[in-house]
């Protein structure tokens, strides 16, 4: 089983990347979507949300957008809350990786905007950084959330920076065109690294 690491700032185009390996029949590990799972069921993690970040709760209850007001406007909270998750989300994603590998699946990706930083890049056979323009990245934002520009511009500043990812990652994939020509460069990328029989080699 190969895995993949995905990561890059918010609007980069790692959904088209992640589409492209359930494509090849590959399987996604969605960190954003394991994160708001256990937003909604692990205690533990609740708890020391709620010791760092008392005013996001009410009535003991997270509210999920008074948090992100609080974190996305600061990069120093934000990192503390990441401090705080990444470390449950990990060890999630590798219980699914090891479900994958007792499924047979040959290829997985690992999608993750945090996965340099989390360590979650130790796992994987290869990660790949997902570049945009930011004015892209703000206008996907926005449409895809239906948020003020205001509020997507500091959602991505609150981030670390494109290159910050890109350093500790093996390879950038440059999303600088339509989406049709991102989804080729995608799959060209992904015959390479399924071809590929050794790790960290594949070139684009």
């Amino acid at each position: 089983m190969k895995i993949l690491g995905i990561t890059g700032m918010t609007g980069a185009g790692k959904t088209t990347l992640v589409r492209q390996v359930e494509a090849y029949g590959g399987r996604a590990l969605d960190c954003d979507v394991i994160y708001h799972a256990l937003l909604a069921s692990c205690e533990p993690m609740l708890r020391e949300i709620q010791a760092q970040f008392p005013e996001a709760f009410s009535g003991g209850t997270l509210e999920r957008k008074a948090l992100g007001k609080i974190v996305f406007a600061d990069a120093d909270k934000l990192n503390i809350l990441n401090e705080i998750t990444h470390k449950y989300v990990i060890l999630d994603v590798k219980n699914e990786l090891f479900k994958a590998h007792e499924d047979g699946v040959a290829l997985v990706a690992v999608d993750a905007i945090a996965l340099v930083e989390s360590g979650l890049g130790n796992l994987c056979d290869l990660t790949v950084c997902v570049t945009a323009p930011e004015e892209v990245r703000i206008a996907r934002l926005m449409a895809r959330e239906g948020i003020s520009r205001e509020y997507a511009s500091a959602r991505i500043r609150a981030q670390k920076s494109e290159e910050e990812f890109c350093k500790m990652c093996d390879l950038r994939l440059e999303n600088n065109g339509t989406r049709e020509e991102f989804e080729r460069k995608c799959q060209e990328f992904l015959k390479k690294l399924i071809s590929s029989t050794t790790e960290r080699k594949v070139t684009l």
